[in-house]
Order: structure tokens, then C-alpha cells, then sequence
């Protein structure tokens, strides 16, 4: 008789269930026992390229809803971590890649040449990055971390919202998937250690600061453990929940937080020898992990000095629009830095403290979403309607996130799209700039775009683009302004466009730590007096920076590329220009580097001329 692990672990008791671990998890087979794509119709070759490569993200395949029918078994696993896992994911990646280029493109569609444009980038792009000596490659996303396991960065934080939000737990035959890839947690969390005691090794350490703040995030999650992993079990009403609940604790207790205290002692090990160093500068071949790291998030080969010289410029540009609002309502004194701060202080524009503002939040929220929603219609020939949530981050996340962030739901539907909002203090949000951060995250930004991707081939629903995503996110806040957000509340509209210098002064503040060797305080107070942001807000805001290189570069890069598209587009096209045209082929052309966004526009200004 055959005695799966789960069985295995169902008769425990008080047994240690680490013990029973593989040396890493076991790697999902692929469905078909062919990985070649010659010959395969173009489709049918995207198709195979995708569901190859959630063959190393099974994780992802359940977050997409894909892992059914003969995907089935994925959900049960996380695949392999670790070094392990890296070489075989790379592996895979560079084997496509030279497959997609021998693919003979005559005769496609233009969906599918964007197809195997955005493969071959995106694949590109994480393989150079994969060949780096250490650091964390997101393939087809967003977050590349030269430190695998810090304040913002690893299971520690990944696992407890995946369980928490994502693994199903709808029927009784989803309890043994969800205890199955709960037991892989302990070997994959040593994955990590091992490769963050590799780091050390070639002298790469973190941050003091960094270290600090994910010391006092992991000892957290130590403490919350139980909550995190047997508590959405607990909180089920699926048959057999309960049981599966005391499985879950046992795990737990002898699995996961064993190994999050091996990590613990690693990040004190490394606390030990850490500097005060912001910027990638002062690691070892540090100026190469940066160029690599601006190149795949802004898609563009544009140096550290360019970006940071238009960051200074957009900014300067945003300012002068701002000032005149600023007279306008009563503050003439002193820079628009000094005029935002002493905004910001204005009670008026203020939630209250405590869950009494948490409540005002979200009850602020659900009205933009409402209003935001109406105005749909005017924006875009073809519409979505997302199935979406507004959640609070959890709390062992919140001190070394950012003010909120937000995606698309699952390719089936089945899981909502989520904006995740920061509540650690009601602080961090204020009445003029709290829409504008609703319609970023949710619609007409992350949640609207993604609906239109999750309708693409699934390999371009699965890969996404820095500058595309946040460029898209910042175009959707100039939408809502032009349809009206703040025609009748322009201390709003001071909020968007502060918002829009915040990313310019993001292009400078990360190229500054990394590049010009800036120190953290630099950076933080570059944000406070230029820009007159809040200290609380960009206390972590700076810190997300140093941990992950080059992604705050991303968003007022891909915005302005897709303003100066708009511009192109209306030039070209005359009276023929329509923005709701403009807009809906832009989604439709589906999440792509700039330089595909910009073909896209291309087909677009032909096809009206035609």
C-alpha cells in the first residue's frame, strides 16, 4: 500500500514533521512528456511555452487558476527551491528561448508576434539576471531582490499570504493539497537560508537597517505562525477542516517555525557584519547587478544619469503645476515641499485614528470604486468588470511595506483581484491623495489592466512588465483626473499630482542610492522637502528601494512612454484621434515591454487610417 506524506502526517501526533521532508520539494512532471515546440501551431506553442514554465511555478499556476484537469497535481506542490530550483528554472528558460527564436514567425497575427516578443524578452531578461552570483529573479514580474530573504522579501512574508489568500479551500478535496504544499514550506524556507548563507559568503549582506527590520518581521511571524497556517483552516467551514486544522498546527510547530528560526539566527549572524551602505555600489559587482536591474524594470537602455536627470525634470514640471493650486487654496509660502507638508498637518484632510480611521478608509475607498466604475464607460470602447476586494495587508507585512498595492484576480474568475491596503497607522493616508491611490491600484490601474491580460494566451497573462504595469497604474490616475475625479475638490487633484512628482522623485532618489551613492537619509529627505511627503510614508518607502534595485524606476518611466504615445497617436491621427480607442487598444495590446507598448500604438494609429 502506497502512504502519501499526508497520511504519513495525518497519524503523527506529537512526531516531528520536519523528519519527513525531502531535501527539497519534488518537482511538478510537465504534462506532456514532449517539451519541443517545433511544429506546433503558433497558439498551441504559447500555450506549451506557458504552461513549461509554471511547470517551476505551480504556485503561480493556482493564483492564475490553471492548475486543473492534468495541471491538477500542481496544486498539491510548490516545486523545487533553492539553488536546485533556480538551475532547473533557468535551464528551462534558456532551452525556450532558443526555441522561440527558431520559430518561423511568417504568417502570424500581430497577437502572436507580441507573443513571442514579450517570451523572448521577458526570458532574456531573467536568465541575465539568473546568471548573477546571488539575488532573487521574478520572471515575467516585478520584484528581482538582490537579497532573497530581508524586510520585504521571502517566504517568511510570501507563505502566510498564500495560504492565507490564495490556496483554495472551497471543498473537502482541497484540505490535502493545502497540507501537502504546507509541508514543503520548512525544506523551501532552508532553500532560502542556504542561498542567503551562500550570499554571505561572497560578501554580500544587506543593509544593518534592512536586517533590523526583517529581524523583527521574522520574529513576528515566528509568533503568528499557528495563526498564519492553521488558521485559515480553522476559519473554514469545509468538512474536515478542524482536523486538517491540528495537522496544520502540528506542522507548524515542528516544521515551519523551526526553520524560520534557522533563518533568524542566519539574518543575526549577518546583522553582525552589516554596514549602513543604501545602494547596490557597495556590494560586490554591485554596479552590475544595478545596470541589469534598471534594464528589466523600465524595458528600456536608458543609463542611471538619464534617468535620474528626468527625474529632476519631471518633477520640476509637476511643481509648477502644483504651485498654482497651492496659491489658489491659501498656502503662498515657501516651496511646494513646505506648502504639501504643511497640507499633510491640515486636520481636515486627516482619518482619524485607530480602527475608527481604518473604517473611514475603507469606507472612503468603496465610494471612489463606485464613482470610478461609473466612469468606465467613457474611457474604454470594451469593458471589464472585475470581481475585486479591498483587503488590509497582513499585519506581519505592514511595517516593511508600501502605502498599498494591488492586482488582477485569477484567469478563472475564482480568486478576486485585490488593492492591499497599509493600515499599520491611519497616518500613512490622507483624504486628497487617498482616491487617486484607489484608482491606481484598483480601476481604471492594477485590477482593470489585469482583467484584459487574464482574456490574453496564458503566457501573457502570466508575464508582466515593470514599467508597463506601474506606467499603466500611473496613466490610469490621469484618466480618472481627466474624467473628472477632482473637478469639484481640487486639494484631490494636488494629491494626484503629488503623487505623479513622488514617482519622479523616485527616479531620482533610487538611481541616487545606488548610483551616486547616496546615503538612506539622503534619500529620505529628498522625498520630504522636495516633494512634501509624508516621513511615515517614506521611511519605508526608501527602504523598499534598497532591497529591490531599479523597480521604482519603473513607474513614471512607463507613464511618460505611454503619455508620449498619446501625444504620438493624436499628431498622427488628427480629428481621427478617439481616447477611448486610444485607450482600449493600448490593454488590449496586453501587458509588454515599452518598445512592444509602442508598436502596439503603431498598428493602432494604421489601422484608424486605413
Amino acid at each position: 500500500m502506497q502512504i502519501t506524506r499526508r497520511q504519513t502526517l495525518a497519524g503523527l501526533a506529537g512526531t516531528s514533521a520536519i523528519a519527513l521532508l525531502p531535501a527539497c520539494a519534488a518537482s511538478p512532471a510537465p504534462a506532456s512528456a514532449s517539451n519541443a515546440i517545433a511544429g506546433l501551431a503558433p497558439d498551441a506553442t504559447l500555450e506549451k511555452i506557458g504552461y513549461r514554465m509554471l511547470a517551476h511555478e505551480p504556485g503561480r499556476a493556482t493564483g492564475l487558476g490553471v492548475d486543473i484537469g492534468e495541471y491538477a497535481a500542481w496544486r498539491s506542490t510548490f516545486g523545487t527551491g533553492g539553488a536546485e530550483g533556480r538551475a532547473a528554472y533557468a535551464a528551462t528558460l534558456k532551452e525556450l528561448v532558443a526555441q522561440v527564436r527558431a520559430y518561423p514567425k511568417d504568417g502570424l497575427t500581430s497577437d502572436q508576434q507580441i507573443g513571442f516578443e514579450v517570451v523572448e524578452t521577458a526570458f532574456s531578461s531573467a536568465l541575465e539576471g539568473m546568471a548573477k552570483p546571488y539575488g532573487d529573479v521574478a520572471v515575467g514580474s516585478w520584484r528581482n531582490a538582490p537579497y532573497v530573504v530581508i524586510q520585504n522579501v521571502g517566504g517568511y512574508i510570501d507563505m502566510p499570504r498564500f495560504f492565507g489568500s490564495s490556496q483554495p479551500l472551497n471543498q473537502p478535496e482541497d484540505l490535502g493539497p493545502y497540507l501537502d504544499r504546507l509541508a514543503e514550506v520548512p525544506a523551501l524556507l532552508d532553500g532560502e537560508l542556504e542561498r542567503i548563507k551562500d550570499a554571505r559568503g561572497q560578501g554580500v549582506v544587506p543593509p544593518a537597517f534592512l536586517i533590523d527590520k526583517a529581524i523583527r518581521q521574522m520574529e513576528a511571524a515566528i509568533t503568528s505562525a499557528n495563526e498564519s497556517y492553521a488558521g485559515p483552516l480553522s476559519a473554514s467551514k469545509v468538512a474536515g477542516a478542524e482536523r486538517s486544522a491540528a495537522q496544520a498546527t502540528r506542522i507548524a510547530a515542528s516544521g515551519i517555525v523551526p526553520a524560520l528560526e534557522r533563518q533568524l539566527a542566519e539574518l543575526k549572524v549577518q546583522r553582525a557584519a552589516a554596514k549602513d551602505f543604501a545602494g547596490m555600489w557597495a556590494q560586490p559587482d554591485g554596479e552590475e547587478y544595478y545596470d541589469w536591474a534598471i534594464r528589466a524594470s523600465t524595458t528600456t537602455r536608458m543609463t542611471p544619469d538619464e534617468i535620474h536627470q528626468q527625474g529632476l525634470d519631471e518633477l520640476k514640471t509637476l511643481h509648477g503645476r502644483m504651485d498654482p493650486i497651492l496659491r489658489e487654496i491659501g498656502y503662498t509660502q515657501g516651496s511646494v515641499g513646505e506648502r504639501m507638508r504643511a497640507l499633510s498637518a491640515d486636520p481636515r484632510y486627516q482619518f482619524a485614528e485607530g480602527d475608527k480611521g481604518r473604517a473611514e478608509i475603507f469606507a472612503f475607498i468603496d465610494d471612489r470604486l463606485k464613482w470610478i466604475r461609473s466612469q468606465m464607460p467613457r474611457a474604454f470602447n470594451q469593458l471589464v468588470n472585475p470581481n475585486m476586494e479591498v483587503r488590509r495587508l497582513p499585519l506581519v507585512e505592514e511595517p516593511g511595506a508600501p502605502g498599498a498595492y494591488g492586482g488582477a484576480g485569477s484567469k478563472d474568475g475564482k480568486i478576486p483581484g485585490r488593492f492591499w491596503i497599509n493600515l499599520r497607522t491611519t497616518d500613512l493616508h490622507r483624504k486628497y491623495d487617498l482616491a487617486d491611490l484607489t484608482f491606481h491600484e484598483s480601476i481604471p490601474g492594477h485590477v482593470w489592466e489585469g482583467e484584459y491580460s487574464n482574456r490574453l494566451p496564458l503566457i501573457r497573462s502570466i508575464l508582466a512588465f515593470n514599467a508597463f504595469s506601474e506606467g499603466w497604474a500611473l496613466y490610469a490616475e490621469q484618466l480618472a483626473d481627466e474624467l473628472g475625479a477632482y473637478d469639484e475638490f481640487k486639494v484631490g487633484r494636488l494629491g494626484y499630482l503629488q503623487s505623479l512628482a513622488f514617482r519622479a522623485c523616485r527616479l531620482v532618489v533610487d538611481t541616487g542610492m545606488h548610483h551616486k551613492r547616496w546615503t538612506r537619509e539622503q534619500g529620505r529627505q529628498f522625498f520630504v522637502e522636495e516633494n512634501g511627503s509624508k516621513v511615515e510614508e517614506v521611511a519605508s518607502e526608501v527602504d523598499r528601494y534598497c532591497s529591490w534595485p531599479g523597480q521604482a524606476c519603473g513607474y513614471k518611466i512607463g507613464h511618460s512612454e505611454i503619455v508620449k504615445n498619446r501625444a504620438r497617436a493624436q499628431a498622427e491621427m488628427g480629428n481621427a484621434y478617439d481616447l477611448k480607442a486610444f485607450n482600449t487598444a493600448v490593454v488590449l495590446g496586453g501587458n509588454a515591454p515599452l518598445s512592444v507598448m509602442a508598436n502596439t500604438v503603431s498598428r493602432y494609429i494604421a489601422g484608424a487610417k486605413a
